[in-house]
């Protein structure tokens, strides 16, 4: 079975170039999905997270208080690494269950989407890597718009992560989804014809 990695910058639409995949019928892993279901409310992950965290990062429901346990780790490298140890090993498992799956269902192709996928030293999960990207303005924009913030916080955000450029570097393929919803779709739509249908006859 074909892994395709697919990665990309915060607001660069990896999302919706997911879902252009998943309506022909490829599968798709979403890491951030993934994340979500190792620290159910119960899970042994949460209860590791409290531990090391404190109680304060489980709301009143049970669930993670995502918001909080972000703003203990934003800008401490070691804690955020703490948490990766945690979080890691667990959505590793689940992945390699769905890729499992998959496999047993007879899928020659899959999409697996993470947005930290090369920062997270992950890339031995896929054969891969595609990433999206978008112009700096458009990012900024686009996440502005996308989380209701300032110019300021949403450059804070993008400068916390590894530079699009770079992702670019590692990219097999890279998808520019800077034009219009429309634009982006033809794009896809030749990336699948050249990519996906030439070898998946």
């Amino acid at each position: 079975m074909r892994i395709i990695g697919l990665t990309g910058g915060v607001a660069t639409g990896k999302s919706s170039v997911a879902r252009f995949f998943e309506a022909r019928g490829v599968p798709v892993i979403d890491a951030d999905q993934l994340a979500r279901e190792a620290v159910m409310p119960g899970s042994p992950c949460l209860a590791r997270l409290a531990a090391l965290f404190g109680h304060g990062v489980i709301n009143a429901e049970g669930t993670l208080d995502r918001k909080r346990l972000g703003s203990i780790i934003f800008g401490d490298p070691e804690k955020r690494r703490l948490l990766e140890q945690v979080l890691h090993p667990e959505i590793r498992r689940l992945a390699e269950e769905r890729i499992a799956h998959a496999a047993a269902a007879g899928q020659r192709i899959l999409v697996y989407m993470a947005p930290l996928l090369i920062e997270a030293g992950v890339t031995d999960r896929v054969d891969e890597i595609w990433v999206v990207t978008v112009r700096p303005d458009i990012q900024i924009e686009r996440l502005m718009a996308r989380d209701g913030i300032d110019r300021e916080e949403a450059g804070r955000i993008i400068a916390s992560q590894m530079p699009l450029a770079e992702k670019v570097r590692h990219g097999r393929v890279v998808i520019d989804n800077s034009g219009t919803p429309e634009e982006t779709r033809r794009l896809l739509a030749a990336i699948w014809e050249r990519e996906i249908a030439a070898h998946h006859e």
